[in-house]
């Protein structure tokens, strides 16, 4: 039996697809529930990850040890640090870096000890399914809207996505953190906290991987305002719609 995972870092992010799975069944491992069954035709697993790198590894490794899951996809919030890259425009990601990874001198910042990089790119046709679902359900949600709605429409973006072990939420910050970024030689459209992890992982088990962040602030001074209604009202409703396009489309197996 082949699973595909879905993960999200909090109960909020994954709101409505427990709902919608079908014969569901929980395990408890490594501290976590984990739940088994079936979402639109394909055999799933969904897990939090928790916050912050080591938890989303510590998950991600148990649903390749344990699960034995053959992809992985990450579906949550970011906030958005590239000009243009808005709250409620959703990110593709291409790939992930670790802000936070500084092994300088013995490594050049940014670089993962070891490895000889500092960026773990997505899988390429996974992340290419998750842009074209999340295209057209954008495209679709937006299909009723009046001309005036639609200068503020939601965007889609792809490209690369930091993570770090600190929320991002002032605007000088925010500033400094796109500086170091562009001097190591990275453009980074969002910042968040579990995905260079799971994707080092993945990369470590030969596992694909994708995610897809709902950009619910800019990582300024505003960020900590109304997340929480935010990710129910919104991230959650594109999760939900965005996995279950790529569920369908998605080989049977």
């Amino acid at each position: 039996m082949t699973r595909i995972a879905i993960l999200s870092a909090l109960a909020e992010e994954q709101h409505g697809l427990l709902a919608l799975l079908r014969q569901p069944q929980k395990i408890h491992r490594a501290g976590r529930d984990f739940w088994l069954g079936e979402l639109h035709g394909q055999h799933v697993v969904l897990a939090l990850s928790r916050i912050g790198k080591v938890a989303a590894a510590t998950t991600a490794t148990a649903l390749i040890e344990r699960f034995h899951v053959a992809r992985i996809v990450f579906t949550g919030v970011a906030g958005g640090l590239a000009p243009g890259v808005n709250v409620g425009d959703v990110v593709v990601a291409s790939g992930f870096v670790q802000h936070d990874m500084a092994a300088s001198p013995i490594f050049p910042r940014s670089e993962l000890p070891l490895y000889g990089r500092s960026l773990i790119a997505c899988d390429e046709a996974l992340s290419a399914l998750l842009f074209e679902a999340t295209c057209n359900h954008v495209a679709k949600a937006q299909a009723g809207f009046d001309a005036q709605e639609r200068v503020m429409a939601h965007r889609v973006h792809r490209g690369l996505i930091a993570s770090g072990d600190r929320f991002v939420s002032a605007a000088t910050e925010s500033t400094a953190l796109c500086h170091a970024l562009q001097a190591a030689g990275h453009e980074a459209l969002a910042v968040e906290m579990e995905g260079a992890a799971v994707a080092q992982v993945c990369l470590d088990y030969g596992v694909p991987f994708g995610a897809v962040r709902t950009i619910s602030d800019r990582a300024d001074d505003q960020a900590h305002g109304d997340w929480s209604n935010f990710v129910r009202e919104v991230a959650s409703r594109y999760a939900c719609a965005i996995m279950e396009r790529v569920l369908r489309l998605l080989p049977k197996k």
